[in-house]
């Protein structure tokens, strides 16, 4: 009887061992997700070089960026082979024409191929402005905080054009809404 008394003891101190280290390997790696994930620090001449683009939309016109200051907007960079950044497209086009009474305009810089835009937005249309953005759209997210080049990142700028909110990874609803109520 000892004996099951100590082996009853032993498993559930590997039990609570393993809970243990199972909790510490979560903890380890929502905080590098988290430090991997969060926007880094803003170039300086950033903003001013983002007023200053223009990128061609897929339809071959030009898309200039400073038409676009003086209201809230929410830039949305993204690629047609990023999972996460197709799932919410939907959303931003949403919140768009949700929020266009408000002021608020969507802008979408696709970090690919043209044609694979073109054939992408063919089969998804969304209603905000496309640009596309290439390399030089790769190279005016590190200069707005995307250090790490993933996708998708969003940037939220200010009707006076300062930037308000930075966001890697995929927006939920709750980003939107309270950037949203924010502004």
């Amino acid at each position: 009887m000892a004996t099951a008394v100590s082996n009853g003891a032993q498993v559930r101190r590997r039990r609570l061992l393993m809970v243990g280290v199972g909790a510490a390997a979560a903890v380890a790696g929502g905080g590098l997700a988290w430090w991997r994930l969060r926007p880094g620090e803003i170039a300086e001449a950033a903003p001013d070089q983002f007023w200053k683009a223009i990128f061609t939309t897929p339809a071959g016109a030009p898309l200039a960026m400073s038409a676009f200051r003086g209201k809230p907007l929410l830039l949305n960079f993204w690629a047609t082979w990023c999972p996460p950044c197709v799932e919410e497209l939907p959303l931003l086009d949403a919140f768009g024409q949700q929020q266009a009474a408000r002021g608020w305009q969507v802008v979408g810089l696709a970090i690919d191929q043209p044609s694979s835009v073109r054939q992408f937005l063919t089969k998804t249309p969304v209603r905000f402005p496309i640009g596309l953005a290439g390399l030089e759209g790769t190279e005016l997210g590190k200069a707005l905080g995307n250090l790490s080049g993933g996708l998708p990142f969003t940037v939220v700028f200010g009707p006076d054009g300062s930037i308000r909110q930075r966001r890697m990874g995929k927006v939920s609803r709750s980003d939107l809404d309270r950037w949203a109520s924010a502004a």
